[in-house]
């Protein structure tokens, strides 16, 4: 593992692997290097890519000084951006595909963009989440487990999905960064047509087919709002596309170029 120091002092961890362009991989809710989906996709892309993942604020070995706002998450991608090369191709999944829009827009040297189903809802203005200052306040409240049932509900996440998550193994580390749900709440909900609209780069917007025709539609809508965006469609499960069938969509996505 290296670090990276962002802005405001905050140590961000994160790893590289593989040889070729700089391509970093930004998480969703819940997720880092070591839970969730990066790391194994990583692993398919690494033969092209220099792949990078980290940690985001507030997860595994990063820190997270406060008080939080979004706009520290844009400058820690930077600082991740700055430490392995000074400009880099972006894969976001989810709140963390919000993320990787909101740095584009924010003039960071990314090149081109992948986002998997960002969860932007164009016809809603943007607004501050009240999901957020709910998680907020069930973590205040040391009920950091309801806070996740919460957001995953809340989200739209299918119920029976729900029903056993806190008989899973993994589930005391989703207790651990509940906090960083309120963080994902925040990020989806800074973002607007007028921010979507300032993204000149190529991105190229991918749903699931699986997925349910909001999350779909949210993706084709993305699409449509950038300058340089494009939609595809790929076999997969509900919110999310297997690394088998992602992987070599980003490759040809990124060696390509355009959009």
């Amino acid at each position: 593992m290296a670090t990276a120091v962002s802005h405001d002092g905050t140590r961000i961890g994160f790893e590289q692997t593989g040889t070729g362009p700089t391509l970093v991989l930004v998480d969703a809710a819940s997720g880092f290097r070591e839970f969730g989906p990066m790391r194994s996709l990583a692993g398919h892309l690494a033969d092209r890519f220099a792949v990078v993942t980290y940690d985001r604020r507030g997860r595994g070995e990063s820190g997270d000084t406060p008080p939080y706002a979004v706009e520290r998450e844009v400058e820690d991608l930077a600082a991740v951006i700055e430490a392995t090369g000074g400009e880099a191709l972006v894969h976001g999944f989810s709140s963390g595909a919000a993320l990787a829009l909101l740095a584009a827009a924010a003039g960071l040297p990314i090149t081109q963009l992948s986002l998997l189903e960002p969860p932007i809802d164009l016809d809603r203005p943007a607004q501050e989440s009240s999901l957020a200052a709910e998680i907020d306040a069930l973590v205040a409240a040391g009920r950091r487990a309801d806070a996740v049932e919460h957001f995953q509900t809340s989200i739209g996440v299918p119920a029976e999905m729900v029903a056993g998550v806190r008989q899973t193994p993994f589930f005391p580390v989703l207790e651990g960064i509940a906090h960083t749900l309120a963080y994902d709440s925040r990020i989806t909900s800074a973002l607007s047509p007028a921010t979507l609209a300032s993204v000149t780069v190529p991105s190229l917007v991918i749903d699931s087919e699986a997925s349910d025709r909001r999350l779909r539609s949210w993706a084709s809508g993305v699409a449509a709002a950038l300058p340089r965006g494009r939609h595809l469609s790929l076999s997969g499960t509900w919110h999310g596309v297997p690394d088998d069938v992602l992987a070599p969509a980003l490759a040809d996505f990124f060696h390509d170029g355009t959009a």
